[in-house]
């Protein structure tokens, strides 16, 4: 069975997303498209949430994010447990958010990246594995529910 990743955007990152849907489909991926469903004017974070609520819930291991910057996806995402959002914008920050950081939804900027950049970015990010070793004591610390002092 292959691995299920959600795809959702606002209407800035529509096309891209419709692209995106496609090469993950062509590599293997069962697709989840939680919309929008055309460019016509929407919210982001009414797209958003419903993908970070899968992962948060861990009903899938990852997903993918577009808007016209990928700030209000990341903004609206990272308020759910569990979830670390990352904006990437090369192939480079895709490594290393996987490496480092063991993001496990990637947002991309869309107004800012080429159909090409985006697909290699995507690559990466899907065939990246989390380091762990130091990392991992770095990444538990984003979950922290207690106030620092």
């Amino acid at each position: 069975m292959s691995e299920v990743i959600p795809i959702a955007s606002d209407h800035a990152g529509f096309e891209m997303k419709e692209e995106l849907a496609a090469w993950l489909k062509e590599h293997g991926y069962e697709v989840k498209d939680l919309g929008t469903n055309s460019p016509a004017s929407s919210d982001y974070a009414d797209f958003a949430h419903p993908l970070a609520d899968m992962v948060s819930r861990g009903e899938v291991k990852r997903g993918v994010l577009l808007c016209g910057t990928g700030l209000g996806m990341a903004y609206a995402a990272n308020r759910h447990p569990h979830v670390r959002a990352a904006v990437v914008w090369s192939p480079e920050i895709a490594e290393f958010s996987r490496k480092h950081n063991d993001a496990n939804v990637l947002v991309l900027p869309a107004r800012f990246l080429s159909p090409e950049d985006a697909g290699q970015i995507l690559d990466v990010f899907l065939s990246t594995g989390f380091e762990g070793g130091r990392h991992a004591r770095r990444v538990e610390k984003i979950e922290r529910e207690e106030p620092t002092e």
